[in-house]
């Protein structure tokens, strides 16, 4: 009798930008030798010094619409015209016959529909800074954002935030250890369930 193997879990983190969820999200993964991350697509070009495979999958326009249409893509979304951002469904199935659990750095809709399609082998996580003025004052720190820039992202995180009790768990990171401590804490305990 064949044993059947076990399919990686699903962890999902959505946060504004200053909130400090890429920092979380490489420290599990540096924490776990059992997580894969789930490397995007996108129809923009390759930025200098990025890799095809590693850093995202790079398609072009034509080629993303027409996998938008074979529904080859979990979730996506049109960022900017013509400029696309989607998880495509088979590498995520890929990582989870490997027996990875797969992690996701998403916006909130697509957080938010990955959690919906997976339902409870997927574990969704919003990350938020204590405050708005702290997140500004984050993105302000950075000094890589021109001033209209960080009140788009201010606008956008007011707006993200509104979704923040459609996750199952919300980690408020004031202190970055702390913050690490809780979330290794979330995550063992989301593991140790049984699907």
């Amino acid at each position: 009798m064949a044993t059947q193997q076990v399919k990686g879990k699903l962890l999902v983190f959505s946060a504004p930008s200053g909130s400090g969820k890429t920092t979380l999200v490489r420290h599990l993964l540096e924490t776990f030798n059992d997580m894969a991350f789930s490397v995007s697509a996108t129809s923009r070009s390759a930025r200098k010094g990025e890799t095809n495979g590693r850093d995202y999958y790079f398609l072009s326009t034509a080629a993303f619409k027409q996998k938008i249409e074979e529904h080859a893509f979990l979730e996506w979304e049109e960022v900017y015209p013509d400029v696309y951002y989607g998880t495509l469904l088979s590498e995520v199935e890929r990582l989870r016959n490997e027996g990875k659990h797969v992690l996701f750095d998403v916006d909130v809709v697509g957080g938010l529909n990955i959690k919906k399609h997976y339902g409870s082998e997927a574990l969704a996580v919003f990350v938020k800074a204590p405050s708005i003025e702290e997140l500004e004052k984050r993105l302000r720190n950075r000094s890589t954002d021109t001033e209209e820039s960080i009140a788009e992202r201010v606008r956008k995180a007011r707006w993200e935030l509104g979704f923040a009790e459609q996750f199952d768990q919300i980690v408020v990171n004031d202190q970055l250890e702390e913050a690490k401590e809780k979330l290794i804490q979330i995550v063992q305990n989301f593991l140790k369930q049984q699907k």
